[in-house]
């Protein structure tokens, strides 16, 4: 008896030590914004004050466009998603992309408040502020969902909508990012709020690729450092509590703006179905499925997905 109680005590010290050694091994608590910007923000990087906050946003292209494109991330994300759809805009249009609330190098908005409400009155603040009369508002995933949500607020400041993978409908993902799930568990708040290993946020960001093997350890550094930015990780749990998705579904028969509808065919977290919801519920819509592409096509094929948008601006 006592050689079995030493060696279940001996196996639960092990445990601990193992625990322990993960947990430090892991440990990364918030960084200051300031940390972050020297690598995150270089030139054409600015920063605009906006509803209190420091917006980090990139203004590229030719400034006398009549209609602005205005390109907006999704959960987790920044503005570095966009890269390669501005380096093949950018020559023939002025291209405007910046870190929502909560995310990227803005940061937590300082009211604690993530309502989808929130986010289509801070997006006509930033119109206004850059003094964008009309813009060609596109979106990811929840950046999809503050766009049509602008379009349908502000009809008159939105000429025309690109939804890529967009939140809206209630839905039922066959895939969700470690990261997510685990985000949306109170109980693991305090835990959360300093530990984030590096293989959680590699994790995740596979999870949202059609080929994982696309994800490189660039890639994933920048997804890992910008989430550390102070104060991301409590936005992200506001974020999921606040606007938990399909709230605002009734809405978006409202949107009357020229649509299109871009999705990934192996979409896990918001399934190609809702491509066809969008489709039906929006007037004259368009839809493009890209085979093999997942939750963020624009990030993973860059080239095949603005090619589906030039052609519905009309762009050579």
């Amino acid at each position: 008896m006592k050689t079995l109680l030493k060696a279940v005590l001996g196996m639960l010290l092990l445990a601990v030590v193992l625990i322990a050694g993960g947990v430090v091994m892991a440990w990364a608590p918030d960084r200051p914004v300031e940390s972050l910007k020297a690598r995150w923000a270089p030139a054409p990087s600015q920063f605009i004050t906006v509803q209190g906050m420091q917006v980090h946003l990139r203004d590229e292209g030719p400034k006398d466009d009549p209609e602005p494109i205005v390109l907006l991330h999704g959960t987790s994300a920044s503005l570095h998603t966009w890269d390669g759809w501005v380096d093949a805009l950018k020559g023939q249009r002025r291209v405007i992309r910046l870190d929502l609330p909560g995310f990227g190098l803005t940061g937590p908005a300082p009211d604690n408040d993530y309502r989808l409400t929130r986010y289509t009155g801070f997006m006509k603040d930033v119109f206004d502020q850059l003094g964008l009369k009309q813009v060609v508002l596109a979106g990811n995933s929840f950046g999809g969902s503050v766009s049509w949500m602008t379009a349908q607020a502000y009809p008159d400041r939105v000429a025309k909508l690109a939804l890529v993978d967009s939140g809206g409908y209630p839905y039922k993902a066959t895939s969700v990012p470690i990261g997510f799930k685990l985000a949306a568990i109170p109980a693991l708040r305090p835990i959360i709020a300093n530990v984030l290993p590096r293989s959680m946020i590699e994790s995740s960001v596979r999870n949202v690729y059609g080929d994982p093997s696309k994800v490189t350890p660039e890639l994933v550094e920048r997804y890992y450092e910008l989430t550390l930015r102070e104060g991301n990780r409590g936005a992200l749990r506001e974020r999921f509590k606040q606007s938990p998705g399909g709230e605002n579904a009734a809405l978006i028969k409202g949107v009357k703006q020229p649509t299109l509808i871009l999705w990934g065919s192996k979409d896990g977290l918001i399934p190609p179905d809702n491509a066809a919801h969008f489709k039906q519920d929006i007037a004259g819509s368009q839809v493009v499925v890209f085979e093999g592409l997942g939750h963020v096509p624009q990030e993973e094929d860059p080239a095949q997905t603005v090619a589906a948008f030039k052609a519905f601006l009309k762009i050579q």
